[in-house]
């Protein structure tokens, strides 16, 4: 596999600062309750965490809207949320960020989603969810394509994330991907394995290991297997690149065109949390794209950021100093 460049590296970075991604998706808001634990409660075979502090953070596709902000990309970000304070404090956090809310669609008939995770010792004790996840139609959805018809030549790409809850599917990505392909705009998608056949025609897509396999229906228990059910989603869905993240064990690239598929090894030291690990990674593949990467330069920065998120507990970002560094070490 060829090894990047510092020169390249920094050649691709700058150009990420000049590009601009739309990005569609469930919006979260992340609550983390943070605190310690040193003893068992009474009324149950629990454990008493002593809050210390509490901390918001935007999630699921405003995650990944916040990783290609900080890695010195532009987002716009199109998604729902509720008319209430849930949906007020994401878009604080979004502004806080530099990430403009003038996209995001109001529903006074869905709450917010937001999950909240009590955190002791750097581990996660519990986590409450709340949440409705029915098909966004009707008025709602409109205004959701009136965002995208009117945004998509500002852009250069699109960033779909799907979480499953309600705003991703055939009705919204039909047209999408069509105005992606009329414009020429890279289309990416971060997938819910039971949405799979939606995605057909997209750039690429960005399973993880799990997904893969309840979306090929072929169980992935070593490389003979990861194969088989990658050559499964090429056919099916016939996108340019499969990027597979593996955990501990890297990532697979599996190309369209019949190359010879690659495995990049991961870089990370230390893993802390992986959860929005693979909003960082669809946010530098994307970005690195848009920049003029090519797909496997987009995979190998992908690579090397989400091994510095997974380093940090909660939904994290990755800057580009932080990317230079993972990549090829402090200097």
């Amino acid at each position: 596999m060829d090894r990047l460049t510092r020169q390249r590296v920094k050649e691709i970075l700058q150009r990420m600062s000049r590009a601009r991604l739309m990005v569609i998706g469930d919006l979260i808001l992340d609550e983390f309750i943070w605190g310690k634990v040193d003893r068992i409660s009474p009324e149950a075979p629990v454990p008493v965490v002593r809050v210390e502090r509490e901390s918001l953070m935007p999630g699921g596709a405003a995650n990944v809207a916040s990783n290609v902000q900080t890695l010195g990309g532009t987002a716009c970000l199109i998604g729902l949320v509720g008319q209430d304070d849930g949906g007020r404090r994401l878009k604080t956090e979004l502004t806080a960020l530099g990430i403009p809310t003038d996209s995001i669609v109001t529903d006074p008939d869905r709450p917010t989603i937001s999950k909240t995770r009590v955190v002791a010792h750097h581990q996660q004790v519990v986590r409450i969810d709340r949440e409705q996840d029915e098909k966004v139609s009707g008025a709602a959805l409109q205004a959701i394509l009136e965002q995208i018809r009117e945004r998509i030549m500002q852009v250069d790409g699109i960033i779909i994330e799907d979480y499953g809850k309600g705003l991703i599917h055939p009705q919204l990505l039909k047209p999408v991907v069509a105005l992606a392909k009329k414009h020429k705009k890279i289309i990416t998608v971060d997938p819910k394995e039971e949405h799979i056949a939606y995605y057909r025609g997209v750039t690429a897509l960005t399973p993880n290991r799990s997904e893969a396999a309840a979306a090929s229906g072929c169980p992935i228990t070593d490389d003979v297997s990861l194969n088989r059910a990658a050559g499964i989603l090429l056919k099916k869905l016939k996108p340019e690149l499969l990027l597979v993240t593996l955990s501990e064990d890297g990532m697979a690239l599996f190309f369209g065109n019949g190359k010879k598929p690659v495995r990049i090894p991961t870089v990370a030291r230390e893993v802390f949390d992986v959860s929005g690990a693979g909003d960082t990674v669809i946010a530098a593949f994307t970005l690195a794209r848009a920049a003029g990467a090519s797909f496997l330069e987009a995979a190998q920065l992908a690579n090397a950021a989400a091994g510095v998120v997974v380093g940090k507990v909660g939904t994290a970002t990755c800057s580009p100093k932080e990317l230079e560094a993972r990549i090829f070490g402090k200097r």
